[in-house]
């Protein structure tokens, strides 16, 4: 396609900001007025494996993904013809959620579906391979497509549209923007120690939020996997039953179709844990989803903390500079300093070293004083665009948990009524006989 075709889709001109893909309107809980949100639908319709050669020349199997993109224009005229496709690697999903991070780090940027299997029951296979965690997975990585399809900033963003749309030349654009390098600045920022003596309470609590919401949520899945394990075990007790049902019944007459009956209902009912502990682990990658979000309002917190860490330093150091003027330009020197005592031991300096000395402090509070000024506006600017987003996610996380929840209820409670429904059956059984 076109640039101007792909400008004209996306209803904005070559110097706008970034650009974001839309959010298939099958899917719930969509922001309905981000403009590509209403131009494209977006699928990650199926997973395939291949092998091939890494970059060491080495011979590897791993998987793609393939994303269909359709014009929402075309849908809703009534059209049908194919969506646009193309195969994505989970490592290329990886790349665009880094340029994202790093081009927005005021945004809460949804996280990637797990790279391997975690809080698993001892009985679900942990490999990455696996079909089932393949699928899993496969669902994970379209709502990931979708958040961020559906935020209101990220939803501007031409990367994400490249990612979509164009197959080939990707990761040249993504790596043109130089966001590594401002990726390994930042790492290496965040990593660094550093204490804000005025750092804002609300982000203080949201990060103390984020720490209970990584420990309370790890503690679920943990408790989850546990009793999935003891489920597990009693449901294939109820094969057993069905066994000895059916070995006794080959040597009943009267008794033998009664229990015959009896033991197929237990060996259904035994069979169909793995079918239930499967839907459970949606539900658990669910909860894993906002384990890995909890890292991600961190992230936003700790980016706070850089900043304001920042416009300290450079409001200290502008203050320093001026001192340093007074003293100069006064001859009195206030605190005990090496300069100050050097002027007592061997004099002071000549009217031009003190001019030429006053000129260059000069300069440099001048430039410290719109450093002060850029840093406050970027304090000041983060504080607002996170402050705002985290909300957003407080209010999506508290809807979409209470969803999970319920359903996960609801489906325990289907649960238990087929239980009751295996053991009544069997109970008429039984009286039949």
């Amino acid at each position: 396609m076109a640039e101007d075709g792909r400008d004209e889709l996306l209803g904005t001109d070559g110097d706008s900001e970034p650009l974001v893909a839309g959010r298939s309107l099958r899917h719930k809980g969509v922001e309905q007025g981000c403009s590509l949100l209403r131009r494209m639908e977006i699928c990650v319709a199926e997973a395939e494996k291949r092998s091939g050669r890494n970059t060491v020349n080495m011979q590897e199997i791993f998987t793609v993904y393939l994303i269909e993109t359709r014009s929402m224009e075309a849908v809703s005229e009534g059209h049908n013809s194919a969506p646009d496709s193309l195969w994505r690697r989970y490592s290329e999903f990886e790349l665009l959620r880094s340029y994202l991070i790093v081009t927005y780090p005021h945004v809460v940027v949804a996280p990637l579906p797990e790279k391997r299997a975690e809080f698993v029951w001892h009985k679900l296979s942990a490999d990455n391979m696996d079909p089932d965690f393949v699928e899993r997975r496969r669902v994970g990585l379209e709502n990931f497509l979708v958040r961020v399809a559906s935020h209101s900033v990220l939803s501007n963003d031409k990367i994400l549209y490249h990612f979509l749309t164009e197959e080939h030349g990707w990761r040249e654009v993504v790596y043109e923007t130089g966001f590594q390098a401002k990726a390994e600045s930042r790492l290496r920022a965040l990593s660094a120690t550093f204490r804000v003596r005025n750092t804002d309470k609300r982000f203080m609590d949201m990060k103390h939020y984020s720490d209970e919401l990584q420990s309370h949520t790890s503690q679920l899945l943990r408790a989850r996997a546990r009793v999935a394990d003891r489920l597990y075990g009693v449901f294939k007790v109820h094969g057993n039953y069905g066994r000895v049902f059916s070995e006794w019944s080959a040597i009943e007459k009267e008794m033998g179709d009664g229990l015959q009956s009896a033991g197929h209902h237990m060996d259904a009912y035994a069979a169909s844990i793995d079918d239930i502990l499967e839907e459970e682990e949606h539900y658990a990658d669910q909860l894993k989803e906002y384990l890995s979000y909890a890292e991600a309002l961190r992230a936003v917190c700790r980016k706070h903390e850089l900043t304001q860490f920042e416009l300290e330093m450079a409001s200290q150091d502008l203050i320093s500079k001026k001192q340093q003027r007074e003293e100069l330009a006064t001859g009195i020197v206030r605190t005990f300093s090496f300069k100050g005592m050097t002027n007592k031991l061997f004099g002071q300096e000549a009217p031009e070293q003190r001019e030429a000395r006053l000129k260059l402090l000069e300069e440099l509070i001048a430039e410290g004083e719109d450093t002060v000024k850029e840093k406050t506006v970027e304090c000041q600017e983060h504080v607002e665009r996170a402050w705002v987003d985290m909300q957003r996610f407080e209010e999506q996380k508290d809807k979409d948990l209470r969803e999970a929840l319920i359903n996960y209820a609801v489906m325990q409670i289907s649960m238990c009524k087929k239980g009751i429904q295996v053991w009544s059956n069997a109970k008429e059984c039984f009286i039949k006989m």
